[in-house]
């Protein structure tokens, strides 16, 4: 008789542990590119180390870390390699022109846009691509210079209820370097969660190009069925390190793999 409850005790957490392992979704796949092309930034590494921890930390997505595109595609690749039908979203840190062919790029787009995954990119992911008009359409926007280089600014943060910029507060400081955009960017296609406060920032500087005062720091934008969030921070890697910027990436992960809601209607710049 002891023997029969101790089996029937057995079954039971059996069954419990089957029911969980069951009900536990499972992780999410993240690429992670960190090709250079162009200026090599000393914090590729650390930020590709901080995103691969913060999936580890979360338990919600694995990252897969490559320094070169071969994975960039949907064709079927030998020696065991992922391509993209394997992922739910990509995350850039680059600079140039990768070395991307003609298959590689519309897969690429179609990877965010008809499969509805998610693109996100970080810092000189806007430096790249710039004979590939098509990027700047995905990511929205191109760099156009850095008027201060590492620079104290003030960040707005201009959308509060976006679950990757919900927990901080309306306005605070950062020394970091702050960039300047051009075309395609417009808030009528993207839509802008945080800005440097042009109070903050020297606007006499001959380098400065926007005469609308209008320097997005982060964004957010849907493309065809699939999401992009893109920020410039991350110039130095103790930039990486802040708690409140972990959190923005891991919610921002979160979002573009559609694990959150967010929304990323386009809007116009609040009157000052």
């Amino acid at each position: 008789m002891k023997n029969w409850f101790c089996f029937a005790v057995l079954l039971v957490a059996f069954g419990v542990a089957s029911a969980a392992e069951a009900q536990t979704p499972p992780r999410k796949k993240l690429l992670f590119i960190g090709e250079v092309k162009g200026f090599e930034h000393d914090s590729v590494s650390h930020a590709m180390a901080t995103i691969e921890k913060l999936g580890q930390q979360s338990g919600l997505w694995d990252t897969y870390l490559r320094t070169d595109s071969e994975l960039l595609t949907k064709l079927k690749l030998g020696n065991n390699a992922k391509n993209l039908n394997y992922f739910d979203a990509v995350m850039f840190y680059t600079t140039g022109d990768l070395d991307l062919n003609d298959e590689q790029k519309a897969a690429l787009l179609s990877f965010v846009k008809e499969d509805g995954k998610g693109f996100l990119g970080t810092h000189s992911a806007t430096d790249t691509f710039y004979h590939w008009l098509d990027y700047g359409g995905l990511i929205g926007a191109y760099f156009n210079e850095h008027p201060w280089g590492q620079v104290h600014a003030v960040i707005d943060v201009e959308d509060r209820d976006f679950p990757a910029t919900r927990h901080f507060p309306p306005h605070f400081p950062i020394y970091d370097e702050i960039y300047q955009f051009k075309e395609p960017y417009s808030r009528d296609r993207v839509r802008v969660l945080m800005s440097i406060d042009p109070k903050s920032v020297d606007l006499t500087n001959p380098r400065v190009h926007r005469t609308d005062k209008d320097f997005a720091v982060t964004w957010v934008r849907q493309y065809g069925k699939g999401r992009v969030f893109y920020s410039s921070l991350g110039h130095r890697e103790d930039i990486w390190d802040r708690p409140d910027i972990q959190q923005m990436w891991t919610e921002a992960v979160k979002w573009a793999m559609g694990m959150t809601q967010g929304d990323a209607t386009p809007r116009p710049k609040a009157a000052e």
